[in-house]
């Protein structure tokens, strides 16, 4: 009857996030009352937004130090107060990181059974998603283009690089190491990667996109948007998804330079998003998705790592780019 969970014990100031950031601590497990539900943790999703969190409100609350860490997840129904879920169904949950919570049962729903279920978080979930809309809604690619990503080998960008595969494009992935170019390349079809971590990184941008940028998916920002941005073709379109490099540590010295003036002069259109814009079209989306993955153009890389105690390890590891795919912790 106890209900372990990982605390954000104190809120990172100017430094990097570290373990001694967290603390692990035991309450009481909760009890659902009418309108609610009792959820068990299954998964729980590792995100670059749960280090934007830390900083103050985004499209969400800020945390606060001495709260549960917030995030997402796969979570068993197993006490339900409401009509429309019963014992045994699976909800995503913005549950936190912790083994059981209690929501309000009106904002959930049912999932489809779908085997692995840890779909259901990565290529059918939010990263799936955002990868679709970001680049679809927001790039509107056309066959022939070349569509770039940062952090291509991560959950978003490995998804964007192959969509973008499926509508035409010639496809650019920017990740760190070569391992990482080698995998886009070899098994998820890019047509080029570039290592962000080069020293001369500037160059083989150019040099891969010699012809320049009709589409840039960024999840990073920084130099890398900064490079990106000025290999931009003339009405170019950008989705801003995320800025992984300014989540963690000190903020940068400095923006990107001559944006202003770059903008108008190649008349660029930037849209920043978040998945929740589009869920009207959510339906739509999931059933392109399944198909692509069933007939083998979509190719779904997870990372899963196991135990509540390794999540605030996980997140550090998700920062300095460990993963390749969707990170999820199994509770």
């Amino acid at each position: 009857m106890t209900n372990r969970q990982i605390v954000l014990d104190r809120l990172p100031q100017g430094d990097k996030l570290a373990p001694d950031h967290f603390a692990l601590k035991v309450a009481d497990r909760p009890v659902a009352g009418d309108g609610e539900v009792l959820l068990k943790t299954r998964y729980i999703s590792l995100d670059a937004a749960n280090r934007a969190w830390m900083q103050g409100a985004t499209y969400r609350s800020a945390l606060n130090s001495g709260q549960v860490m917030a995030g997402g997840g796969l979570s068993e129904v197993l006490v339900s107060h409401v009509p429309h879920l019963k014992a045994g169904d699976l909800v995503f949950a913005d549950a936190g990181w912790q083994e059981y919570a209690v929501m309000p049962g009106k904002n959930l729903s049912a999932l489809p059974a779908l085997k692995p279920e840890t779909h259901l978080l990565s290529v059918y979930g939010i990263a799936g998603l955002t990868a679709y809309f970001g680049l679809l809604e927001c790039g509107q690619p056309k066959a022939g283009e070349t569509v770039v990503v940062s952090a291509a080998a991560g959950s978003v960008g490995s998804i964007v690089g192959q969509i973008a595969k499926i509508k035409g494009c010639r496809v650019v992935g920017i990740a760190g190491g070569e391992e990482k170019g080698r995998w886009l390349t070899g098994e998820l079809g890019f047509d080029a990667a570039v290592d962000y971590k080069s020293p001369e990184f500037k160059r083989r941008l150019r040099a891969a996109v010699p012809d320049g940028i009709d589409v840039y998916f960024d999840n990073t920002g920084g130099d890398v948007f900064e490079a990106c941005l000025f290999a931009m073709k003339n009405f170019g379109r950008i989705a801003c998804c995320g800025a992984l490099s300014q989540y963690d540590g000190a903020p940068p010295p400095h923006g990107p330079r001559g944006i202003p003036g770059l903008i108008v002069t190649k008349r660029l259109n930037l849209r920043g998003f978040v998945v929740m814009d589009f869920d009207d079209k959510r339906e739509a989306a999931l059933a392109d998705l399944q198909a692509w993955v069933a007939d083998g153009r979509l190719k779904v890389q997870e990372d899963i790592l196991e135990g509540l105690e390794s999540l605030p390890g996980a997140l550090i590891g998700l920062l300095a780019g460990e993963n390749r795919g969707k990170r999820m912790v199994r509770v």
